[in-house]
């Protein structure tokens, strides 16, 4: 075959991550360390050991609509495939016709008005035979195309289960935070109630009423949006589900905790990322297509060899295109040979010469890119863990501050302004925890998408059971692309 071979390009991968790779987080919270080993991530959601989302993930894999259209255009890349593969079998076509003819006086003054029938009936066949491999190339691009095909179907499983998984942790955390606010306005209207109270007593002036009320409002105010907001999210969810937007509300109406990171998280290194990103693995389809296609365009500046042949018979009545007697066949080899398009074949190949180059850099700038998104979740990990560590302590705190102020102003030892800057710290506090708990689930969940977690061997196969059509021929052996 014409045209160059296809080659995995070399690539210097880094030998391990510059990010770290391991870190403790306080007491309580289970230690999280993220270590080196090859991962097996394939089911990544399990790990948080939460049934609601691993049920959820299960569902948006079987139902989402995108994924569906992902799966639909593989099989469309498989069809496409054998289209191709046609081109190295011969092609017969059959044919026939019925024609009555006349002719009038005028027309032929030997005759009277003479009429005729003729039936015609035969078979055409001819097969390219494929000397320079341009039909082969065509099938190894097609090969390729399918390849990448069933990869893009995979990048989208991935994005899809890391959607799910994010949008039910901020579920889950606009939940927390909404009784978080629901308790802090309880507290807080105990304390305005208190402050009244003094107030009629002569204990208290009216600026520390005002103070309170100003507090209560406050916190009323961010009730509403904090439950429009999990509405919305609780949307999406059914919608990534394949569903209409309601049809999770009574089944995600109770509290649940932020599922929390497992004990550990195995990364693996920088190399595993070329065989588990499947845009990595698509892009790589991709340059091979592309070198396949420059044989192509290759192949057409080479003559093209056929061998036809022909069977038929003609005759007056039906009975003719059975007899032997009127049958006719002609068989024999034919060339073509394009001497002059005006430069149009060579630039062809130029171009698809470009095609490659411009593969070939998309494929190393998807590298590139895998590796920057695999260092910014490491260390956004790491540093969400440390950052957390933080906020439990400042949490614990601002608690003791809170009973402390409250049991002082009570005594009179102390003024309201005081207490409501302890409650403001304290609900500052626990919405921050609250947020950094979902960020270190969050960040896990990036750091599990950028390493390509989120589908195994088979499962395009598995999805498309019973809906995929059959194979296409097999390709030679000499036509298939070296390694």
């Amino acid at each position: 075959m014409v045209g160059p071979d296809y080659h995995r390009p070399r690539v210097d991968m880094p030998a391990g991550w510059v990010s770290p790779t391991a870190s403790t987080v306080a007491s309580t919270q289970p230690s999280v360390a993220v270590v080196q080993p090859t991962p097996d991530i394939a089911t990544w959601w399990s790990t948080f050991n939460d049934a609601t989302l691993e049920s959820l993930v299960r569902r948006a894999l079987e139902s989402n609509f995108d994924l569906r259209i992902a799966a639909s255009r593989v099989r469309q890349a498989r069809l496409a495939r054998r289209v191709a593969a046609s081109g190295l079998y011969p092609a017969v076509d059959a044919s026939g016709s019925y024609r009555r003819t006349g002719t009038g006086r005028g027309a032929n003054r030997s005759a009277d008005g003479v009429e005729r029938d003729l039936y015609q009936a035969g078979l055409d066949a001819s097969w390219e035979i494929d000397i320079f491999g341009g039909t082969r190339r065509g099938v190894e691009a097609s090969e390729a195309d399918y390849r990448a095909a069933v990869e893009d179907r995979r990048d989208v499983q991935v994005t899809l289960a890391s959607e799910v998984a994010l949008n039910y942790l901020d579920y889950r955390s606009l939940q927390r935070e909404l009784t978080i606010s629901r308790d802090n306005l309880v507290t807080q209207q105990q304390s305005l109630d208190v402050t009244r109270r003094r107030l009629k007593a002569g204990f208290e002036s009216g600026l520390d009423v005002a103070n309170a009320e100003a507090t209560v409002a406050g916190t009323e105010s961010q009730i509403p949006l904090q439950e429009a907001a999990l509405r919305q999210v609780l949307y999406t969810l059914s919608v990534l589900l394949g569903q209409e937007p309601g049809a999770l509300l009574e089944e995600l109406s109770a509290e649940a905790p932020i599922p929390s990171a497992p004990p550990e998280v195995p990364v693996g290194l920088p190399s595993d990322l070329l065989r588990r990103r499947p845009d990595i693995r698509r892009a790589e389809a991709q340059l091979h297509a592309a070198t396949a296609r420059v044989g192509v365009a290759v192949a057409d500046l080479y003559p093209r060899f056929s061998l036809n042949g022909g069977l038929g018979a003609a005759g007056g009545d039906i009975h003719s295109i059975t007899n032997h007697n009127f049958f006719t066949w002609s068989i024999g080899p034919s060339f073509r040979w394009p001497l002059f398009a005006g430069g149009r074949l060579r630039a062809n190949v130029a171009i698809q010469n470009e095609a490659q180059e411009q593969a070939l850099l998309n494929y190393r700038a998807t590298i590139l890119q895998a590796l920057q998104e695999v260092e910014g979740a490491l260390v956004a990990f790491v540093a969400e863990q440390q950052h957390r560590r933080s906020l439990v302590t400042a949490v614990e705190a601002s608690r003791r501050a809170v009973d402390l102020s409250q049991r002082l102003y009570s005594q009179g030892e102390i003024e309201f302004v005081t207490v409501l800057v302890a409650q403001r710290g304290l609900y500052s506090s626990e919405d921050a925890l609250v947020q950094s708990d979902r960020n270190v689930a969050q960040n896990l969940v990036s750091l599990y998408k950028a390493l390509g977690g989120g589908w195994e061997e088979g499962d395009v196969e598995r999805a498309s059971a019973g809906r995929e059509p059959a194979p296409a021929p097999p390709v030679p052996p000499a036509t298939q692309p070296s390694p």
